[in-house]
């Protein structure tokens, strides 16, 4: 599994963070996504990698700031683990 946070500027509310989610489930492969407007980040779970001009558009056609984004390869050994740093 490979574990994608990108930095996204613009999210205000949990109603942001929705509509970027639905814009990545949408726009991408993923298996999990979650976005949090107070640490101004997504996180995308996938099992196959995705280019990086796939991410920034999904970001941006959801009308929110992409700024930048890091990999980690992770293993897959429950969800709730995944997503904790």
């Amino acid at each position: 599994m490979i574990r994608i946070t990108v930095k996204v500027d613009g999210m205000m509310c949990g109603m942001c963070e929705a509509h970027v989610n639905d814009a990545v489930r949408k726009s991408l492969t993923v298996k999990k996504v979650a976005s949090n407007h107070k640490k101004k980040e997504t996180v995308i779970l996938t099992e196959q990698d995705i280019p990086d001009d796939r991410i920034i558009a999904a970001i941006q056609d959801s009308g929110y700031d992409f700024k930048s984004l890091s990999r980690k390869e992770v293993k897959a050994g429950g969800l709730f683990g995944l997503f904790r740093k």
